[in-house]
């Protein structure tokens, strides 16, 4: 195995070494500087991975190809406590190199990726944050250089897929709002406060400055003057843990008020249609919306074992502003334990809908007449993905998965005369844990 890890990792080690820092790429490589473990009560937990993600659309889209993208993680988590004597505080810090291409918008025509870890496509700083725990823990609070999207609306579950429209964050929040997201970071900061054992509220404010999302920008732009407002989400839920429920369970909800100045998805400052004018599309300020979600054990034949069927769903929708999507729906499914002697294998379904709104829909016909066509594209994209996880190591990960996409949207190309056919992709997930390798083990 740990020739088989050399001869995999050092490749895909390869083309980011240039642009990481030498000696911190030197680190990892030779492994003794990720001695740390988390809950050891070591002062420095070392943090490195790699993300891999292959699609090919064999048929349907635009037109047939193929796309990879990746993404290493190199951080660390930092014990104040031990290192300075700061009772309760932990430093996170995480660098992030992404690099690859994205099938769906180079031949699906979509703006929803079929590679989750897709997006910003360069090295930068992604986390640089202060924890603090008070109140024996009932109270939780986080500062600095950080991104909303893995504080709120994020789940374990993502681990066993790879298409965006579930994996991370489902969609709709980024489509709806400007909701900061992994790894370009502002400034952020957010709260967790435990009301009893199982309930929660949670709440955050967070910097928008869109202009962070360059692929120049590494993260290391620390002022304000391009912000463009704020977006704060909040949630309040409940949570049990395979420590106190035999079938754990997660239920929330909560919603967001973005401040943030944004484009009308029809009009311009006059009100009248941009195609049609030809003027720009106005900039306007102020949206909101608000979510449900689960997740929820239902099967667990043995209760020594993780092992199970969990249930999962979302439902959000708009409550305020000019929006392109009215709702967003989903359901899936997480079958932890497979066969025989596979009891970190998983199997996963999940299947979303994304609703446009009648506004976006308007701007797409009025795209498509301007430019000779007739009709108005479909008013909604449902996607879905049928994968199955196989844990070849403790700290490696092979996830093949196949995905359909219905009703590709256009957003990315409203002049296009027809819809994109229903696409079928063949999909390869596999994730590095490259710390806990080498915790245990040297390449």
């Amino acid at each position: 195995m740990r020739q088989i890890a050399r001869s995999v990792l050092r490749p895909l080690l390869r083309p980011v070494v240039e642009t990481f820092p030498v000696a911190a790429m030197a680190a990892i490589l030779s492994g003794p500087a990720l001695a740390g473990d988390p809950g050891t009560g070591e002062t420095i937990d070392w943090l490195a991975s790699y993300t891999g993600e292959a699609a090919a659309n064999p048929s349907g889209g635009m037109r047939q190809g193929s796309a990879y993208a990746g993404q290493i993680l190199l951080g660390a988590d930092v014990n104040l406590n031990n290192a300075v004597d700061w009772s309760g505080a932990t430093l996170h810090v995480a660098a992030v190199n992404r690099h690859g291409s994205n099938l769906a918008a180079q031949y699906l025509g979509s703006t929803t990726s079929l590679q989750e870890i897709y997006g910003a496509q360069n090295t930068r700083l992604a986390r640089f944050t202060v924890e603090q725990s008070l109140m024996d823990g009932r109270l939780v609070v986080e500062g600095g250089r950080t991104v909303a999207n893995i504080s709120f609306l994020g789940s374990s579950l993502c681990a066993n897929f790879q298409i965006n429209s579930a994996c991370g964050n489902p969609t709709f929040v980024f489509k709806t709002s400007s909701f900061t997201w992994w790894p370009v970071s502002s400034w952020g900061a957010h709260a967790t406060a435990w009301l009893t054992p199982t309930v929660y509220l949670h709440a955050g404010a967070y910097e928008v400055n869109p202009s962070h999302q360059s692929s120049t920008e590494h993260g290391f732009d620390w002022g304000t003057a391009t912000a463009t407002g704020a977006i704060a989400p909040m949630a309040l839920g409940y949570q049990t843990t395979f420590a106190t429920d035999r079938l754990p369970r997660k239920y929330e909800i909560g919603g967001w008020y973005d401040g943030a100045d944004y484009t009308d998805p029809l009009r311009d400052a006059s009100g009248r249609a941009a195609v049609v004018s030809g003027q720009p599309n106005a900039t306007l300020n102020g949206r909101s919306g608000v979510f449900f979600r689960f997740e929820q054990m239902v099967l667990r034949p043995d209760d020594t074992s993780q092992r199970g069927l969990t249930l999962f769903g979302v439902a959000m929708t708009g409550t305020g502003g000019r929006l392109i999507e009215d709702h967003f729906l989903e359901l899936g499914l997480v079958q932890r334990g497979t066969f025989a002697g596979r009891d970190d294998d998983t199997i996963g379904f999940v299947v979303n809908q994304q609703k446009y709104s009648h506004d976006a829909l308007e701007a797409l016909r009025l795209a498509r007449a301007a430019a000779g066509g007739s009709g108005t594209p479909a008013d909604d994209q449902i996607m879905m993905e049928l994968s199955y996880g196989v844990q070849l190591d403790h700290a490696i990960r092979i996830q093949p998965n196949l995905q359909y996409v219905i009703h590709p949207d256009q957003f990315s190309d409203p002049a296009r005369l027809h819809d994109a056919p229903n696409a079928f992709v063949i999909g390869l997930r596999f994730d590095v844990d490259i710390a806990g390798l080498m915790r245990g083990r040297s390449l």
